[in-house]
């Protein structure tokens, strides 16, 4: 093999999607042999952790699927053919649509970690069956944040680690999580300059805090009470940055005089801190140069979730620390998918839809009943809810209680085993793909991948699975794709002007414009880029709406002709490209708030900051006296595509990490086993003991517990799926996430022999 032989795709595991290169070999050349880092990737420059070389576990898992499947009334699977699925798929689908409306039919999903364009794809077909509802992961994760970040700014902010002086990571060990480029070599930059300072808060020791100069071990979902303090002091140390908010921010005083009340002292003996320790760190972030924090699922899966939030951004403000280098900022992306202040609500709970996603935690509530508005069916893409949302128990029944559940996945998941129709998809190796988690500034890169090597017979990439729906449902036809095509052979500038005259002002066609897009502009493509064509429209927007970024990127002129040269230079760059340049003054031209000011005063959460302050030290519930954190990301955890468990080289069976204190008081060591029993659920688990848990809580790491077949035709199940002993009613009051790392649970050892 020469150099020629490695070819570029992109880690799949985690938002960061470093570039990669691949050999491929092996039987029938579709093994990925060897990988590295892709040092022509724009933005990770050669970097990869060590999950980004077990990819191959997730190209060849023995629970694919290859063909539709259809349930018989036994329960059991029957294959059948395309033609059939898609018109069954869309009988079934439409009869729901025409006898309860489209608003019933659910969607979940839209594309897993770098396996984006089914969401693009999806649009088309929830268009045609009026579906209005959607939920994915982001709804478990990210709304609080969403929906503070957009009341306070209008848009989504990011930070900028590379060249910051304090660091500040909430709940987040990005040592294993990333979420930032190159994080391990980021962090070690931080952490080895004399002149910077790595700021943790993280009940645990993790790989991350053991590299902070300043470690906060919050007590266990007292990470609200840690903020007003920090802020408290702000305050009463004339630490804030009052000549920024003066031209930025309104909006202060109720701020100021809220925080004024906090007792410091007092907030800190809730948060299980020294008092001295916090005054310390209020006094690093308040004198920063330039401070860049990042909040995660610590805290955003735990009590207060969305005052953290809250006070999180206030802590960004009050300090300055937005808009210039090291600090916060607003990215150009190309989909705006972390948008939105909360528009509307959930048809039968009523519950706040953040960013256009229902809370995961309703959902049930939205099928398991007889409201009339209730969701009666649901397409799921790419995802497994019953097995990554909580209570999965409920969640498997409210499934198997829906009208008709369809299934678009790779995989037979826990999700797909209670279908009625299962419909194999391609791999992400399979097709084209992209990265949509586009965060990078001022320079921000895109990354539209070919396809490693063609699906084996069977499985549709998503784009033709949406497109044959899409027919099957009657909302695009020969006639309104024949011109188009006809345009296409012309080349791109006749393509452009058909598509801007003939689809653009037509509602009803641009919701098919996914669809349009590939059935015209795709096969002009090279085949390995075919499913890329949608992000023609996307690249046209981004002209329509960042032309100036995308000028100093090298995509001048119209809209038209930057939007085409943006499309020419995706599709001719494999290891991705620039596509947008900015400066740091635009960030304050991209508040989007209605006076172009951050907003500081949110009553509701400063009502609930002053209830916080106000309230009864917490009694721990005897019965469950530990806290159990419900999905830890480890060394070798990921998200749920990679099934096999072998591709674990560490923690095979996903322990339960337990400190030397509390393993010491029941009795076990690493390698024991204990039962842990939640309000919900109770599982036998393995005992790993770790100096880097505080007494009285437990870990579970996330990615186990999956349903996977042997090598003999049996089945095993590897470790514990957290989800199961975790319940819908542990949710954020204000948009529903999780408190999934704030699981009460109990511990009991269990002697030798014993189930």
């Amino acid at each position: 093999m020469d150099a020629s032989d490695w070819q570029p795709t992109a880690c799949i595991l985690c938002e960061c999607n470093c570039g990669m290169e691949v050999r491929l070999g092996g039987e029938g050349g579709r093994h990925l042999v060897r990988t590295r880092g892709d040092r022509r990737h724009p933005v990770s420059r050669g970097y990869a952790c060590e999950k980004a070389h077990r990819l191959d576990f997730y190209q060849h898992g023995r629970d694919r699927v290859l063909a539709p499947l259809r349930r018989r009334a036994d329960g059991s699977f029957e294959t059948i053919a395309w033609d059939t699925a898609i018109r069954e798929v869309a009988e079934r689908l439409g009869r729901v649509r025409d006898t309860h409306g489209g608003a019933s039919i659910f969607y979940y999903g839209g594309g897993g970690q770098a396996n984006h364009l089914p969401g693009a794809h999806a649009t088309a077909t929830r268009a045609a069956l009026g579906s209005r509802y959607r939920s994915n992961a982001l709804a478990q994760e990210k709304t609080g944040e969403m929906w503070v970040s957009h009341r306070m700014f209008g848009a989504s902010t990011r930070a900028d680690f590379e060249h910051c002086d304090v660091a500040l990571f909430l709940g987040k060990n990005p040592w294993h999580s990333h979420s930032i480029p190159r994080a391990r070599v980021t962090l070690k930059e931080i952490a080895r300059d004399p002149a910077r300072t790595l700021v943790v808060v993280d009940p645990r020791q993790s790989e991350t805090a053991a590299l902070a100069d300043i470690h906060l071990p919050v007590r266990p979902g007292g990470d609200a009470w840690l903020l007003a303090a920090l802020l408290a002091v702000l305050v009463r140390e004339e630490l804030v940055a009052h000549d920024f908010l003066r031209a930025h921010a309104t909006g202060l005083e109720p701020v100021l005089e809220a925080l004024r009340a906090v007792d410091v002292a007092a907030a800190c003996a809730r948060a299980g801190l020294d008092e001295a320790l916090v005054r310390r760190t209020a006094g690093v972030l308040g004198r920063a140069r330039a401070l860049a924090s990042f909040e995660d699922l610590g805290v955003q899966m735990g009590p207060h979730s969305t005052l953290v939030s809250y006070l999180h951004r206030l802590l960004i403000a009050l300090t300055g620390s937005f808009g210039k280098p090291g600090s916060h900022f607003v990215p150009t992306t190309l989909v705006p998918f972390t948008g939105g202040a909360g528009k509307g609500k959930s048809p039968v709970v009523g519950a706040t839809i953040v960013g256009g996603l229902v809370p995961c935690n309703v959902l049930t509530e939205e099928i398991l009943c007889d409201h009339p508005a209730r969701y009666r069916a649901m397409i799921v893409e790419a995802a497994n809810p019953a097995h990554s949302l909580a209570d999965s128990a409920r969640m498997r029944a409210a499934l198997a209680s829906l009208d008709t559940l369809v299934v678009i996945d790779v995989a037979l998941t826990e999700t797909a085993r209670l279908a009625d129709y299962v419909l194999p998809a391609a791999t992400q190796l399979e097709k084209a793909e992209a990265s949509f988690f586009n965060f990078e500034f001022p320079r921000n890169a895109f990354h539209l991948r070919p396809r490693l090597m063609p699906p084996p017979e069977g499985p549709l990439c998503e784009a033709e699975i949406h497109a044959r729906l899409g027919a099957a449902l009657g909302a695009v036809d020969e006639a309104t794709l024949a011109p188009l095509r006809e345009a296409a052979s012309r080349g791109r500038a006749a393509y452009a002007e058909a598509f801007m005259t003939r689809v653009m002002p037509d509602p009803r066609l641009m919701s098919q414009a996914s669809t349009i897009l590939y059935r015209t502009l795709g096969p002009t493509l090279p085949e390995p880029l075919r499913e890329g064509a949608v992000l023609y429209g996307l690249a046209l927007r981004a002209a329509l709406k960042h032309g100036a970024s995308l000028a100093r990127a090298g995509f001048a002129g119209t809209p038209l002709e930057a939007a085409g040269a943006l499309f020419d230079a995706m599709l001719a760059s494999p290891s991705g490209v620039v596509f947008a340049v900015d400066e740091w003054r635009e960030c304050f031209e991209r508040i989007g708030t209605p006076d172009g000011q951050i907003h500081l005063d949110l009553p509701d959460l400063l009502e609930t900051l002053g209830a916080l302050c106000a309230s009864p030290a917490d009694v721990r519930d005897q019965a469950f006296p530990f806290v159990l954190s419900a999905g830890e990301r480890r060394s070798f955890t990921a998200n749920t595509i990679l099934r096999d468990p072998g591709w674990r080289l560490a923690d095979a069976m996903g322990a339960l990490a337990v400190s030397p204190t509390d393993a010491a008081a029941l009795g076990v060591a690493s390698g024991g086993r204990v039962r842990l029993t939640t309000r919900r659920g109770s599982a036998v688990v393995t005992v790993e003991v770790s100096a880097a848990m505080q007494p009285g809580h437990v870990s579970l790491p996330n990615g186990l517990g999956l349903r996977y077949p042997t090598d003999g035709g049996g089945e095993t199940t590897t470790g514990v799926a957290p989800n199961e002993l975790t319940a819908v009613e542990d949710r954020d009051p204000f948009v529903g996430t999780p408190w999934h790392k704030h699981v009460p649970a109990r511990l009991e050892r269990v002697a030798p022999g014993e189930a």
